[in-house]
C-alpha cells in the first residue's frame, strides 16, 4: 500500500493514487480541495446558512449520526417514505440552494484528473460529521446515472474512509482522508460498497471539531 495514504497532517496536492490496487477507476487525490478551500469555505457558509443540516430519519426510523444538507438542482432525502432526490429541501418546501460556482469547479477538475471528463453534478450532498458520527457500509444507487462518477471532498477534521467491494461483506480498505483530500470514483467500482468510520475527537483550525464531507452526484 503506497504510503502517502496514511499521512497525519495536510499536505500539498499530490498526483492520483489508486484506492484499489490494479484498478484505476477509483482514486485518491491527496490535497486536491487545498487550493480551493479559501473560496470553499465561505461559499459553504452560504449553502448552510440557507439549508441548515439536519440529523434526517432513515427508512426504519433511525436517526443518522451525520447532520445532512444539500445543494444544487436535486438534493438527497430520506425519511419514511425511503431515499430518494428532491428538488425540494423538505425542512423549507423550497429549493435547494444552488450549487456554488467553486464547487461546480473543483468537482469537474476532481473528474477529470482521475479519468472521467465531463462529468456534470446536479446534486451535492453536504455531511457534517461531529465527533462519534459515522456512516454505514452501503452503496449509492438511488441516482439515475451510473455512468457518472462520485467526488467526495473532505474538510475539517481526518477521518477513515472505508472502502469495500460489490457485496457488504466484502474485505474494506481503511483509508484516512485528510482537510483537502478528494476522492473520486465511478466506472466498473461505481458501486462499491463505502462508509466512514466513527469520526474522532478533534479541533481543526478552520472548522473546529467537525468534518464537513461534500459529496457529488449525477442524481437526475
Amino acid at each position: 500500500m503506497n504510503l502517502s495514504l496514511f499521512a497525519d497532517e495536510d499536505l500539498a496536492p499530490s498526483g492520483p493514487v489508486p484506492l484499489v490496487p490494479g484498478t484505476l477507476a477509483s482514486m485518491l487525490l491527496r490535497g486536491f480541495a487545498l487550493p480551493h478551500v479559501a473560496q470553499l469555505l465561505p461559499a459553504l457558509d452560504a449553502v448552510v446558512r440557507a439549508a441548515p443540516p439536519r440529523h434526517m430519519a432513515t427508512p426504519g426510523g433511525l436517526r443518522m449520526s451525520v447532520a445532512m444538507s444539500n445543494c444544487g438542482q436535486l438534493g438527497w432525502v430520506t425519511d419514511g417514505r425511503g431515499y430518494r432526490y428532491a428538488r425540494l429541501d423538505p425542512a423549507s418546501g423550497q429549493p435547494w440552494p444552488p450549487m456554488p460556482p467553486v464547487f461546480l469547479r473543483l468537482a469537474q477538475e476532481a473528474a477529470l484528473a482521475t479519468g472521467y471528463a465531463d462529468f456534470m453534478p446536479d446534486a451535492c450532498l453536504v455531511n457534517r460529521y461531529a465527533p462519534g458520527a459515522r456512516m454505514a457500509l452501503h452503496q449509492d444507487r438511488d441516482e439515475c446515472d451510473f455512468t457518472a462518477p462520485i467526488v467526495s471532498v473532505s474538510l475539517g477534521l481526518p477521518a477513515v474512509f472505508l472502502f469495500g467491494g460489490a457485496a457488504r461483506a466484502d474485505k474494506v480498505a481503511r483509508i484516512p482522508l485528510l482537510h483537502g483530500d478528494v476522492v473520486v470514483w465511478g466506472g466498473a467500482d461505481r458501486l462499491r460498497f463505502h462508509g466512514v468510520a466513527a469520526l474522532k475527537e478533534g479541533e481543526h483550525a478552520q472548522l473546529g471539531a467537525q468534518r464537513i464531507n461534500l459529496t457529488f452526484r449525477k442524481a437526475g
